[in-house]
């Protein structure tokens, strides 16, 4: 165990502190789980562990201090809900209240792999398994650099105290997760879910960064042999995570990045998966990254360890965080260049977007401002109508400025690098959902591959009516080229007609959002139009 105190623990504001655990190393991490009887160990050596009654975020119990100047950037709505400075301050005396007088875990790390745009993080909690995801998921300084490490911003982890009285205070309930920017500091009660931090941290970085003119971005990124960098944005569902882990391309990371002038960095040092149906044929990588170190959630084992990945009794987001060591064909720096190439995911359950478009600046902007996926209804009386869901920016729930602020650095940055921005739709063809069946991964792959080796680039194009999308008439790697033109492949190209209609009237629908905000971003013209 490092006998090292940390820097600036006089400024924590806790009380008659016990033992300090600072940034223990993973045995030691994993004895302590065990000993306080926190983690149960896999039969591949994976500590598993339940987050409670909370196995998901809880968006609707997120709030930021309303005070200036940061109240003047903050979009505020049902996103980013503003929180009095007297409410903060009650809540941060239970936090410290419920921190003081115990042993602490603290856990120094960095957010951000650049060196001009990383933020130094302190986290402080009183769960050994919380400490251990935040090692997983966090950019892990080395021991000279915790010498002199003096942290940009703290969180305390104080899951264990409730706001009991909520009500009074005028909040969602007694979970609490708040963000007092000014003071750089953020309180998390009433829920021990550990993606509260990564997510939390992933919203500081997404105010911090823009105003710096840099861009932050939910998204992954790889890179090529040549130093190709490709961006994969995409919410969940749409095969992000999948679709980057190439074995011929080094992950640069799953989930979150920055795009300063060095180029893309990940704000992260792991990997946070989704498990449920796990199968390691077709994703042998994240597979094989849970082993010892990994840390599992709310998975259901037998008495022996083994892991039963398809049972979704305690939530169907069960997760594994893992450093990203663990993914064998990974860049080591957790960064690279300049992105060549751009891909939107989306995963349309109408079955009308062709698998894979080419996009014009002011189209890229709208898919990006749109941020669109379609999930799957609830069959329980036989409805499969799908659902249209925009999120914009692909991760709006993490932005605390107005999405406009991101596209308008995206736009800016597709201009100076000339990169190439592209629409795959990895969702159904043929029909919808019920009718039709999911885009094969043989094709998505195709249409992936075409795009980064540039292959693409020699195809000719057809127009798609009313979206006015740009697509390939033939692709290397797609046997039925009838595949590429989403209207070829189905039966009734009437219907085929009423649903593409259907789906344009819901884009334009969601981008009226838009609608007299800051003209410089009106690019409605450059999606459907009906």
């Amino acid at each position: 165990m490092s006998t090292r105190t940390p820097n600036g623990l006089d400024k924590l504001g806790l009380k008659n502190i016990g033992d300090i655990y600072y940034n223990l190393s993973y045995d030691e991490l994993q004895a302590h789980e065990i000993n306080h009887g926190e983690c149960k160990i896999s039969s591949s050596g994976t500590a598993m562990c339940d987050t409670g009654i909370f196995t998901g975020r809880s968006p609707k119990d997120k709030y930021f201090v309303d005070q200036e100047p940061s109240n003047k950037h903050i979009a505020w709505g049902d996103v980013n809900k503003p929180i009095k400075k007297e409410i903060y301050e009650e809540l941060l005396d239970l936090t410290l209240t419920q921190l003081s007088g115990k042993n602490i875990y603290i856990t120094d790390v960095y957010a951000g792999a650049s060196a001009e745009s990383r933020r130094s993080i302190r986290f402080i909690c009183e769960v050994a398994w919380q400490a251990h995801f935040v090692k997983n998921m966090f950019i892990r300084p080395t021991e000279e650099e915790l010498e002199t490490f003096e942290p940009d911003f703290t969180v305390y982890n104080a899951c264990k105290a409730v706001d009991e009285k909520y009500k009074e205070h005028g909040l969602n309930s007694d979970v609490f997760v708040v963000f007092n920017i000014e003071d750089n500091v953020s309180i998390i009660g009433g829920t021990w879910y550990g993606g509260e931090m990564k997510k939390g941290i992933f919203s500081m970085m997404n105010y911090w960064l823009p105003l710096e003119g840099k861009l932050s971005m939910h998204c992954s990124a790889n890179v090529g042999k040549d130093e190709d960098v490709c961006l994969f944005f995409g919410l969940s569902g749409t095969g992000k995570t999948t679709l980057s882990t190439d074995p011929n391309r080094a992950l640069i990371g799953d989930d979150e990045h920055g795009w300063d002038d060095n180029g893309v960095f990940n704000f992260e040092g792991g990997c946070y998966a989704k498990v449920i149906n796990l199968d390691p044929k077709s994703e042998p990588e994240i597979f094989g990254a849970i082993v010892k170190d990994a840390l599992l959630e709310n998975v259901v084992a037998d008495d022996t360890g083994n892991v039963d990945y398809s049972d979704g009794s305690k939530t169907e987001n069960t997760r594994v965080s893992y450093p990203i060591e663990h993914i064998a064909n990974h860049k080591s720096d957790l960064q690279a260049g300049h992105p060549n190439n751009i891909i939107f995911l989306t995963a349309d359950a109408f079955g009308v977007l062709p698998p894979v478009s080419k996009l014009s600046k002011e189209q890229a902007m709208y898919y990006f401002l749109s941020g669109y996926t379609a999930k799957v209804a609830g069959t329980e009386r036989g409805i499969t109508e799908p659902v249209a869901t925009f999120s914009a920016c692909f991760g709006e729930a993490f932005l605390p400025l107005h999405p406009t602020e991101y596209a308008k650095l995206l736009g800016k940055k597709i201009d100076e690098h000339n990169v190439n921005v592209y629409l795959v739709n990895t969702g159904w063809t043929g029909g919808p959902y019920g009718v039709g069946k999911r885009m094969s991964i043989k094709d998505t792959r195709a249409c992936i591959d075409g795009i980064l080796n540039g292959s693409i680039n020699n195809a000719e194009f057809d127009t798609l009516d009313i979206f006015n999308l740009q697509i390939p008439k033939a692709l290397d790697g797609v046997k039925d080229n009838k595949v590429l033109n989403p209207r070829e492949t189905w039966e009734d190209k009437a219907e085929y007609d009423a649903m593409l209609k259907k789906l344009a009237e819901m884009f334009q629908e969601n981008f009226h959002r838009y609608d007299g905000n800051r003209s410089e971003f009106d690019y409605a013209s450059a999606g459907p139009q009906l």
